[in-house]
């Protein structure tokens, strides 16, 4: 007897997306698959199409071309039933200024009709939140905070979380990283796009790269990030010099011959250098 294999499920499934703004760029026949389970990053500079991705998504504003479903539902006709079970957080936090942040946290919560005080308490202590204090009170960072809290209270499915660090100082990154960690335990999905590629090698399994509306490229983020390209850093005869390299280090440091070296520091490359690495592909794929 012929075995099957096990249906795959999928948490986002995009199919051939296709949105314009007239004469500007949004995104081109855009495929994407992201698997129930998976913490997924999305990376791609500023202005590539992370975004209107999303929003397109959400339905928050309407794609032309193509088709989407999240959760198995089509996202033009089960807007509502979506929602219920996705936790969105916007790149931008915007709330009601003279609302107290504990308010508006309830008010998100009674939106979904649901009783979410444990779960919110829970967050506003691990983000160390003051929920008396007014919106307009609250720095960037602490609006972030809030905004994370209205996204996670209601233990969704899915997250769907736009930039969602920025803002943030580096304790409450990691600790927005571990509630992450945690809720995608007790099997919730995460959708997180991004421009910083620390985040994502550090916390997420697979990733894909958008570039000028296109997809480059979806793979695992151990294949994504691997590059024999190094940022070198160094003082030379007297001179500084700052280059990113790609080879073999063995004979970068055998052209160091006959030269004095008095410091050096070899690092991985930056996000924007990594993706220099796949354009440069690209183009010659085009070619």
């Amino acid at each position: 007897m012929e075995k099957t294999s096990p249906r795959q499920s999928y948490a986002i499934r995009i199919q051939n997306m296709t949105k314009s703004y007239g004469k500007h760029r949004g995104v081109q026949n855009l495929s994407l698959q992201v698997e129930e389970g998976d913490i997924f990053g999305f990376l791609g500079p500023n202005g590539a199409g992370k975004s209107t991705t999303i929003r397109s998504l959400l339905g928050l504003i309407t794609f032309g071309e193509g088709s989407a479903q999240i959760l198995g539902m089509d996202v033009k006709t089960n807007g509502k039933e979506i929602l219920r079970q996705v936790g969105y957080m916007p790149s931008e936090a915007m709330f009601y200024p003279s609302m107290k942040a504990g308010d508006v946290i309830r008010f998100a919560a009674d939106m979904r009709n649901l009783d979410c005080r444990e779960e919110a308490d829970m967050l506003c202590e691990r983000l160390l939140v003051d929920r008396n204090k007014k919106i307009e009170e609250l720095s960037l960072g602490n609006r972030k905070k809030i905004s994370i809290i209205c996204a996670m209270q209601h233990k969704p499915r899915l997250f769907i979380f736009d930039e969602p660090t920025s803002g943030l100082d580096p304790l409450m990154q990691a600790e927005f990283f571990k509630l992450v960690t945690e809720y995608n335990r007790q099997g919730t999905t995460c959708f997180l796009s991004s421009h910083v590629l620390s985040e994502i090698r550090k916390y997420c399994r697979h990733a894909a790269i958008i570039k000028e509306g296109k997809l480059i490229c979806t793979d695992t983020v151990e294949n994504l990030t691997r590059t024999n390209t190094k940022r070198v850093r160094m003082v030379k005869d007297g001179k500084e010099e700052d280059f990113v390299y790609k080879g073999n280090l063995n004979d970068l440091f055998a052209g160091f011959a006959g030269h004095n070296i008095e410091d050096i520091t070899i690092e991985e490359p930056e996000l924007e250098e990594i993706f220099m690495h796949y354009y440069e592909e690209e183009t010659d794929d085009t070619v």
